[in-house]
This record gives C-alpha cells, structure tokens and sequence, in this order.
C-alpha cells in the first residue's frame, strides 16, 4: 500500500492523540490501585460500556469474521453470535450482583463467595492462569491479526510488525491505568467504526454496488441465499444441525470465553467493578451487547462478501488476508491513512485493556494477596506498570509462535468448556463450594488435551467440534457435581457474609435461608423474563439490520419492530423485579 504525505499526518496524529490521552491521566492512575485498575469506580454507563465494545473490536475481529462468512457465508458467523444469550444474562442476572460485590477483581470474587485454603488457592492459580497464561494467549492472537495487517500494507515482517503494534500500547497503558484507557478506548471506537463503515462502502463501490454483488455472490456461494442467510441451510455440510444446536442450546452457557464469560466476568466485570453504582453497571452491559452484536458486525461482512468476489482465490487459502487485500487494492489516498488509524485503533483498545486487566490479576491476586501483602499503594502502582511492561514482552513471544486466529479461538473455546454452568450457579446455589470450581477448570483442561491427543473422532467429521464439546462438557460437569457433593460446603458464615453482601437471590438459596433465620430470597422470574426478551431484541435488531442491507423490506420491519417490543418487555420485567410492590426501579 503505497501511503501519501496526508495518509501518514493522519496516522501520526492518531498515535499522538493516544499517547496524550495516556499522559494526561497517569498523575491520576499513580493515587492508588483503585484508581489505577478500575477509575475509583466513578465510571458512567455509556463510558463503561464503550470501552468494553471498542475492547472487543480488535484487528483480529475483522480478519476472523472475514474468514467465517468467506467460508460458510454470514451463517458462519454464528461461532459468536451464540454468545448473546450469555450477554443478556449478565445484563438482567449478574450485573447488578458484581457490582454489589465490590470487588477489585472477579478473581478476588472466589474469596468473597468461599472460605479457607482451596478458595486462597484458587484464587492465585486463577490470577496466573487468567492473567498471564490465558491473557498472552488472547493478546497473542489479537497482535497476530495486527502484524498481518501492518505486514501487507506496509510490508514489512511479523517481528518488526509486532514490537511496533505493542510497544506504544504497552507506554500508555503502563502509565495512564484504566482512566487512560476508557477514554482512548471511546476515542478509538469511533475511529474504529468510521474506518470499518467506510471501507465497506468502497468495497461495495468496486462491485458494483449492492445489485453487482448479489449478482455475483452465486458464482461463489452456489446462491445468494446460501451467502447471506443468517441461519445455515438443513443439512449444511460445513455446518450440520447438530453443531449448530450445540452452539445455541449449550457453547453459550458451558464455555468461559473473554467478553462472554456465563455470568460475566474478565474485563467485562472489571468495567462494571469501575461504573458509578448498579444501574450504571446494567446499562453499561446492556449498551455494550447493542453495540457489539447489531451494529459493528454488519461492516466486516459487506467488505467479506465484496472480498470474495473480487479475489476468489484467497477464499480457501487465505481467508483473513482478504479484508486486507480490499484495504489495500481500492482504497482512496487519506481513506488510506484512516483505515490504517482505525485498524491501530481496535488493536491498541483490545490490548491496553488485556494489559490493564491482566496485571490487576497478578498484583491484585498474587502479588498482594500472597506475596506483599502490606506494602503501601505508591508501592503497588509502581509493580503494576512493571508487571504491565513484562506481560507486553510475553505476548510478543506467543504472538511469533501463533499461526491461524480462529484456531486461537476454538482453542480457548476448548480449554472453558464446561466450566461455565459453574460461575452461573455459584451465585445462586449455595451448596457449590470452591472446590467445584477447581474441579471444573482441571477437568476442562484434562478432557480437551486428552480429545486433542487421543483423537477418537476423524479429522475430517463435520461433527468434530460438536462431539468434542458435547464430550468434554458433559464429562466436566458429571465430575465438578460429584466434586461438589462429596466435599464440604463453605462455612455458614461465609455463606450468610455473601449473602447479605450480594442478595442473590433465588430458590438455590431458600433452604439455607430458613435455616440462618435471614431475608427470603427474591424471584428471579421477572429477570429472566427480561433476559429471554433482551435476546429476542439483540437478535431481532441484529437480522433487522442485515435484511435493511440487503433490501429485504419486509424482513426488516418484522424483525425491527419485534426487537422494539422486546425491548420494552425487558424494561418492564426488570423494573418489577427490582420492585416487585411498586414496578419501578429502585435507586
């Protein structure tokens, strides 16, 4: 890509403004940890929840969704879309309860919820686990896609691409902690989103339009239907029905994923933890799953569907290089230097927070708890902004060693499953104890490297990732229930502290209740109603959209005016279940 006098003004005054936002807030970032990780919880809601959408918006997203919906159309995107049940959970159900919990992390949350030496050592083998192993590996990818972006516009090689896509972000995050952050991260989101919105109106300008690319979609596609379909055609080879049920009836609950963890959690937590109070938590959640599930997507899959007409051949042996390729090949001098602004804008958002939310893992749950426990919080930033530099330098090291992001991605996918029907029922069962949780996450572990190393189904089954999930799921919850029966429940005390702390609420929690003489818990059916119309409304919005585009009037309405009924059905059912007596939200 060949880069104009202007291209590089605007990509110099980009990294500037981003560098300057970071300095502006490190004399506030060095007060204290609580200012440092979560902003001295003084976050509003529309500030929360941009930086968690501009968090998942990285220079991976783009690439992989281009490779989902040029292998398998916009069906094939449904490897995330699942995750929507699981974000409207934590809208209507658990929200509101982080917050309440005040932790600094949900790492902290284990010794919250349960007592003694398994909760303690659960909670520093989460911190390592989550913060430096898991965190790398997710940075690592994310850095993967950047460097292929820099490396085919600029040409230059993954190395070089890689130390200079980490090291600026690695400066201000290091500085500025979470303040700096956010702030970049609303800055970013916008450029992020004008980037990716103009990239698909030239990509449709060079073929033809809309009406030239449906005319050219079924020489790839067999159909148009087939390209941009939402729901895969029955008897789908490359998606069977069996997958996809297993995509929407259990991927969503059983599977810990970042930004879509059952019952939040990750970064998602660590920017409720910062908001203002409860009602600025749920709606800091409730605008982030608008944003990242109906607005962002629908950009990326014009520019795929345009990619693949235009370079049909990259479609089997490199699908992520094609939204590059449209970047490079038909873009305008200054849309250009834009384009590659907002690519470094979604990467820099998604790794300043990784780093952030990283380094507060393993000072605020290892180093603090069991290492320093006493020193003063000078001490503390000071170790923070170290720790944040060496986590930088790590995932350098994974990102030379990573090949393929979707890989990446059903790796992660893997190695959670089965463990999130544990931090669903934590806060509502009361009998789980922290041994649950251990079982859970080593069972996970130990099923899916034994499925990778045995191989008991072909390589070549359409089935492969629907058994090996069913497989792994179902065995890790068999062994995580038993777990939980044959060991102690947590001390009563602990049991009635979180109780009291948190109001959970629930029928899991009604024996326990009766028996330590405190409040009865409240329903949760009014929250679950809201969640079943919260998922009818991102969907409806979601598919709404997509018919819009591509001229399906009808669809359109139809699809839109059910998500504006849901919506109102999911304010109503929450504000009676926040006040059963009046119907009005409590303050």
């Amino acid at each position: 890509m060949k880069l104009t006098q202007n291209d590089w003004i605007i990509i110099v005054a980009y990294f500037v403004l981003s560098l300057g936002i970071g300095l502006v807030y490190t004399r506030r970032a060095g007060r204290s940890v609580a200012e440092y990780f979560l902003s001295g919880r003084h976050l509003p809601w529309w500030l929360a929840g941009t930086s968690m959408v501009a968090t998942t918006f990285a220079a991976d997203t783009p690439l992989a969704v281009t490779e989902m919906v040029a292998r398998h159309g916009v069906a094939g995107n449904w490897l995330w879309w699942n995750f929507v049940m699981s974000g409207m959970l934590t809208v209507f159900l658990y929200a509101r309860l982080w917050r309440r919990a005040g932790v600094m992390t949900d790492v902290e949350f284990i010794e919250l919820r349960y007592a003694g030496r398994a909760a303690a050592f659960l909670r520093g083998f989460r911190a390592i686990y989550l913060g430096l192993l898991m965190n790398s590996l997710i940075m690592g990818w994310v850095t993967l896609g950047m460097a292929k972006v820099i490396g085919l516009s600029l040409n230059i090689g993954k190395l070089e691409a890689t130390f200079l896509c980490l090291g600026i972000t690695a400066f201000y995050s290091l500085l500025s902690g979470l303040w700096g952050v956010v702030v970049t991260d609303a800055v970013q989101f916008v450029i992020a989103m004008v980037g990716a919105i103009a990239l698909a109106v030239f990509a449709l300008e060079v073929v033809g339009g809309m009406s030239g690319l449906m005319a050219r979609l079924p020489e790839h596609f067999g159909s148009v239907e087939a390209a941009i379909a939402v729901w895969p055609g029955w008897g789908s080879a490359w998606l069977p029905v069996e997958t996809l049920l297993v995509y929407i009836g259990v991927q969503w609950w059983a599977s810990w994923y970042p930004g879509a963890e059952p019952g939040g959690g990750g970064y998602i937590a660590q920017r409720i933890f910062s908001t203002r109070d409860e009602r600025h938590g749920v709606l800091a959640t409730l605008w982030f799953n608008i944003a990242h599930y109906t607005l962002r997507p629908w950009p990326w899959i014009l520019v795929a569907l345009s990619a693949v007409v235009l370079y049909p051949h990259l479609r089997t042996t490199d699908p992520t290089a094609l939204y590059v390729r449209v970047m490079v090949d038909h873009l305008p001098p200054i849309w250009r230097g834009l384009l590659l602004a907002s690519f470094a804008a979604a990467y820099m958002s998604t790794i300043a927070t990784h780093l952030n939310w990283g380094t507060s893992y393993l000072i605020n749950d290892f180093y603090r708890r069991f290492v320093r426990p006493s020193a003063d919080e000078r001490h503390y930033v000071y170790v923070s902004r170290v720790a944040t530099g060496l986590l930088a330098l790590i995932s350098v090291v994974v990102t030379l060693n990573l090949q393929r992001i979707t890989g990446a991605w059903e790796l992660l996918l893997g190695l959670g499953a089965g463990t999130g029907l544990v931090y669903l029922l934590r806060w509502f069962w009361w009998r789980i104890n922290a041994w649950s949780e251990i079982a859970a996450m080593t069972t996970a572990l130990a099923v899916t490297v034994g499925l990778k190393i045995a191989r008991p189904f072909p390589e070549d089954d359409p089935l492969l990732y629907a058994k090996s999930m069913l497989v792994t799921v179902t065995v890790t919850t068999i062994v995580w229930l038993l777990v939980t029966w044959l060991t102690p429940a947590e001390p009563e005390a602990k049991l009635r502290e979180f109780y009291e702390r948190v109001r959970p609420g629930g029928p899991g929690w009604a024996a326990l209740a009766r028996r330590l003489d405190i409040a009865t818990p409240n329903s949760l059916a009014p929250y679950l109603a809201s969640w079943i119309f919260g998922c009818v409304l991102i969907y409806s919005f979601l598919f709404g959209i997509g018919a819009l585009i591509f001229g399906q009037w009808v669809k359109a309405l139809l699809s839109i005016g059910a998500g504006i009924l849901a919506g109102i059905g999911a304010i109503k059912s929450f504000a009676r279940g926040q006040n059963p007596k009046k119907g009005l939200c409590s303050p």
